[in-house]
């Protein structure tokens, strides 16, 4: 499976027509707040006229909007259609019960990710309605497989051996976000057969400090090969580990559909 990554305007020198429109597109998203046209113009390395007239085309579309002080942020049209599109997505559509149900029991942030390459990229989050404390993860965002809990699920299915391992991490640096995460091929193929074993993974603050997750497969789409994994992610402190581990045949009756009672 080969990586995807978002549009990167640096390994674009030369942007041109269509291009252009959308290495300005994806820079707007980099911006909530707005970014000004002089900004975007070095953001993309292009000329200011030339930016200005692909935020013209944006803006007819309603992909793009001005707003005070001459700041362009993303058009509601290109909200709207991109909020209606991942509403509708069959796997958002079948995962959200689950979601719905986790996130009531343990009152954490629940997760679905799918593995595309090196990265686990999030289809669909659901943060607890009551809490002071979130987590920063975002709907299509990334982070890497090999230190997330949801990422070694997907793992432990992509790469079933030794072999397997070493071709995959081979060319790759595993980088170690905390002191606890995984950073070579023979530590990642060790912890995708205890995942194996088990069932299930989890990221004992190998992420991010302060955080543990665990994680399950999630087959909605094929009873043998899982379309992604659903997790619970949880502050150490507030939701220690040990507590998702002890309750992991209710997690698994919830993924499985079933009254985890």
């Amino acid at each position: 499976m080969s990586a995807q990554t978002p549009f990167d305007p640096a390994a674009e020198p030369r942007l041109v027509g269509s291009d252009r429109v959308l290495a300005v597109l994806a820079e707007l998203a980099r911006h909530p707040d707005g970014i000004g046209l002089e900004e975007m113009a070095r953001a993309v390395a292009s000329p200011k006229p030339t930016v200005h007239r692909a935020l013209a085309s944006l803006r007819r579309a309603g992909f793009a909007a001005q707003h005070g002080h001459g700041r362009y942020v993303l058009g509601d049209e290109f909200l709207r259609m991109a909020f209606a599109h991942h509403e509708a997505r069959p796997d958002h559509v079948r995962v959200t019960p689950m979601l719905k149900a986790l996130c009531e029991r343990h009152g954490e942030t629940v997760h679905y990710a799918v593995l595309e390459g090196a990265s686990v990229v999030y289809r669909s989050k659901l943060d607890p309605p009551m809490g002071a404390v979130r987590l920063t993860s975002v709907v299509g965002g990334r982070n890497p497989a090999h230190c997330t809990a949801v990422g070694k699920v997907l793992l432990a299915h992509a790469l079933p051996d030794e072999d397997a391992v070493a071709a995959w991490a081979a060319g790759r640096t595993l980088e170690r976000p905390t002191e606890r995460s995984i950073g070579t091929a023979g530590e990642l193929h060790a912890e995708l057969a205890r995942v194996r074993e088990r069932g299930y993974a989890v990221d004992d603050q190998e992420n991010e400090p302060g955080v543990n997750c665990l994680a399950v497969p999630a087959y909605l789409t094929s009873p043998t090969s899982p379309s992604g994994a659903i997790s619970i992610s949880g502050l150490a402190y507030r939701t220690p580990l040990r507590a998702l581990v002890d309750d992991l045949p209710a997690i698994l009756a919830i993924v499985s559909g079933e009254d985890p009672s």
